[in-house]
């Protein structure tokens, strides 16, 4: 595996930030993990959901994305591979990471996941991790986007070439 590329940036309105969402999601594939990190209220679930819609999207398929706060995890089909959302916030501990079952599910499927420090002590390999922040001025967004597969930088440096 080659070296991390990143790039950040800063986000002008929710709109902007689903597009970059939307521009990642083709880029991802199954045992794919996708780290979603930052402030409370950052845009963590905008920004999954923005990739799993366009996933949808591309086959025909819609579906409103709630977020997985009280549920941990929410799944979708987005008709060639498992979108697996969760949200390891309210995660007690290691053990209930195995009762989620994610590192067992990961190999097939896109695993986006906010909160993930548990699961990456655990030792799971992370594609791209998304990092969020909210500057001083509370409206727009600092978006940090750290690829670790050929596939993903790839997709940054497209990105990074459209900004």
């Amino acid at each position: 595996m080659s070296s991390p590329k990143q790039i950040a940036f800063f986000v002008q309105s929710p709109e902007a930030l689903s597009a970059i969402g939307a521009q990642i999601a083709p880029h991802l594939g199954a045992g794919d993990l996708v780290t979603l990190t930052g402030d409370l209220g950052a845009g963590k679930t905008h920004f999954a959901r923005a990739i799993i819609q366009a996933r949808l999207a591309e086959n025909g398929l819609t579906d409103d994305v709630p977020s997985p706060t009280y549920t941990l995890i929410q799944s979708y089909w987005d008709g060639a591979v498992e979108l697996l959302h969760a949200d390891l916030y309210r995660l007690g501990g290691i053990d209930g990471l195995d009762e989620l079952g994610l590192s067992d599910a990961l190999p097939n499927a896109i695993l986006l996941v906010e909160w993930p420090d548990l699961l990456v002590s655990a030792g799971e390999r992370v594609a791209l991790g998304v990092e969020l922040s909210i500057p001083d001025n509370g409206v727009s967004r600092l978006l940090s986007l750290t690829a670790y597969t050929s596939t993903l930088q790839a997709a940054l440096k497209g990105i990074a070439d459209d900004g």
